[in-house]
């Protein structure tokens, strides 16, 4: 008899803690924390180059502190970089290199392609490379941060235009038989884009999209959903039309996916059979000085339209070469694809340049999919 009240109590408790944790699997909290694990896909991570960093500080004055930050392009048979390097003179001027196999650059030029011709801003004692005076790089004045696209055979490189304390955007181009050619003297521009004294980071789309020039001037909106192009047949008129922008240091915290502030575009948008693929450079509430980097899709038709975003960064600044300068800086500029390979360029620690890589189809997949859970989260949540 006692071993059988035994046996009742013990099959009791046995039945209260597997009730106790059936419950616990099933209540709403746990429901969304495994939602949330399964949204990290694995394919929805870009991995380093082992070869990384792919490009250092080179042996000339203009490009002896740091070199950051590169915008790419394929053509020729050959990845072309066009990347921002500082000197210690503290000006930033953009620098050229190329590869066959978009990983061993073999083809580094010796001198600038392209520089300010009046920087200015600063009295002559303070014109030196100093990441302690100038915490965004280390410059006080140049071409800052290009991004390239080709369009109807003609090569486009963004940048920000950093001159006398003011901050805008600007444009340069040339053919493509000229750029493959090396002639660099025949730049078009600058011709700038922006509005006001500060504004940056914005990137031409890769083709014309109902017959006009789109720049993604802002990817930060009123609506999460949305980001901010704007539309025009010519560049160098884009800063007479009236529309506005945001400037992200304006923009207070907002929780939106994995980050709680966003703080500027990466590359130009990549465009995919299911979208247009955008990088994006964010801080989350855990650590708040680093730069990490997101990714969402823009629907093909109506680009406005933010239809995919990934839940958590796909790419964060943990390696050494992203903390040996700046730490806790990725910033993509840079982004194209090889045989269906996504390449993905960046700046390392305001330092050096960086490589990450993924095959393109299964990153898709797996950013889409990542926006199905979201749907069925948001559905658990309202249970």
């Amino acid at each position: 008899m006692i071993l059988f009240a035994v046996n009742i109590i013990a099959l009791c408790i046995s039945l209260f803690v597997v009730g106790a944790i059936l419950g616990a699997l099933f209540s709403k909290p746990f429901r969304q924390k495994l939602l949330a694990f399964l949204r990290i896909h694995p394919h929805l991570k870009l991995g380093r180059s082992v070869c990384n960093p792919i490009l250092a500080p080179g042996a000339y004055p203009w490009n002896a502190e740091a070199v950051l930050n590169p915008a790419a392009a394929v053509l020729g048979g050959r990845t072309h970089l066009v990347y921002r390097a500082i000197g210690g003179d503290g000006v930033s001027r953009l620098g050229y290199a190329s590869s066959k196999d978009g990983i061993v650059f073999d083809e580094r030029l010796p001198y600038p392609i392209f520089a300010a011709q009046y920087p200015g801003g600063v009295p002559e004692y303070l014109r030196r490379y100093s990441p302690v005076l100038y915490p965004s790089g280390g410059s006080w004045g140049g071409c800052e941060d290009p991004r390239m696209v080709t369009i109807d055979g003609t090569v486009y490189v963004t940048f920000n235009m950093f001159e006398n304390w003011r901050l805008r955007v600007g444009v340069i181009y040339m053919s493509e038989a000229d750029f493959l050619a090396k002639r660099f003297y025949k730049w078009q521009g600058p011709y700038i884009l922006s509005h006001g004294n500060r504004e940056k980071n914005w990137v031409l789309f890769p083709e014309k999209i109902n017959g006009t020039f789109a720049v993604l001037h802002g990817i930060i909106d009123p609506d999460e959903n949305r980001v901010r192009i704007e539309y025009t047949h010519d560049l160098k008129t884009l800063s007479k039309q009236k529309f506005e922008t945001v400037d992200p240091q304006s923009v207070p915290n907002r929780k939106i996916a994995w980050h709680v502030h966003i703080r500027s575009a990466g590359p130009p948008p990549v465009k995919t059979s299911r979208g247009w693929l955008v990088f994006y450079h964010a801080h989350d509430a855990e650590d708040g000085s680093k730069y990490k980097l997101g990714a969402m899709l823009l629907d093909l038709e109506n680009p406005e339209r933010v239809i995919a975003r990934a839940a958590a960064p796909v790419l964060s600044p943990d390696a050494h070469y992203e903390n040996d300068g700046k730490p806790g800086i990725v910033y993509a500029a840079g982004a194209v694809v090889r045989d269906g390979t996504l390449f993905v360029y960046y700046g390392g620690a305001d330092k050096v340049v960086c490589v990450a890589t993924t095959p393109l189809e299964p990153f898709l997949d797996a950013l889409l999919e990542g926006e199905r859970l979201e749907l069925v989260s948001q559905a658990a949540q309202t249970q």
